[in-house]
Order: structure tokens, then sequence, then C-alpha cells
């Protein structure tokens, strides 16, 4: 599937598309480069479902932990950019995240391929040349 992000005016309908469109899964990993929206379009999805906290990355803590204010589900968002080794995935106790029927978000996957789950759906965001955004899964 694709959705088109015209703009920042558009992303919160993108997300109610996405949403829509997420069906049974739970993780899902976010690829794209630098600056390409990965953060942006997680913290739209969130805000959709019902998150009131401030949205960050979680570049420095790894994860965030939000709860939807609607469903009352917990939703992790991580962020792997500053991974180093898999050990540091191990140690932080991932599966108890991955395999706990929450939503989890995930920034710079690439870096964590070997532990994904079988069934985590794979998220590109690309910039376009007008400057939109292209996000398929």
């Amino acid at each position: 599937m694709e959705i088109k992000i015209q703009s920042l005016d558009t992303i919160r309908e993108a997300a109610r598309e996405f949403i829509k469109a997420m069906g049974e899964h739970t993780v899902f990993a976010f690829y794209g480069k630098m600056g390409a929206g990965k953060t942006t379009f997680i913290k739209a999805i969130c805000e959709e479902l019902g998150v009131e906290d401030v949205i960050t990355s979680p570049t420095f803590a790894i994860v965030n932990e939000y709860r939807s204010s609607t469903t009352d589900e917990l939703i992790y968002h991580f962020d792997f950019y500053r991974i180093k080794k898999l050990e540091e995935v191990y140690d932080m106790g991932y599966e108890d995240y991955f395999y706990s029927g929450a939503l989890c978000f995930l920034e710079w996957p690439e870096l964590i391929e070997d532990i994904l789950p079988g069934d985590a759906v794979k998220v590109t965001i690309a910039e376009q040349p007008d400057g939109s955004r292209l996000v398929t899964f």
C-alpha cells in the first residue's frame, strides 16, 4: 500500500489512513533516510491513536512509552539510531516489548534486523522531488 503525504498540513489525514490499514499487526519498522519524516509521521500516528503526551524522538532513551487516552492501549516508540551492538537491544529486554501485543513503532530497524519479529511490517518513507513523502508498506 502507498500513502502520499503532500505536506505537514495533511499528515494527520495520512496517519488516519495508515491506522485503518494496520490490521492486527503490532510491530512496524520504519525505514527512511535521515530527515525523511519517520519521527514526524509516528508522532502523527500516535496523536491519531489518542496519545496526549508530548511525543518526541526516543533517540537517547531508545524507547518512549505512551498510552492512548481513548483506548488505554500502550504504544512503544523506539529509535535504534544510537545502537552500537545488538547486545544493547538484548539487554533492554526487547522481547518484552516486541511480543507484548502493544503497538511498537521502530525507527532505524536496519540496525536490529536480525531480531525483528517475522511479522513486523516494513514501512518505508521516502522524500519525493516535490517535497512530499511517500509511505509504502
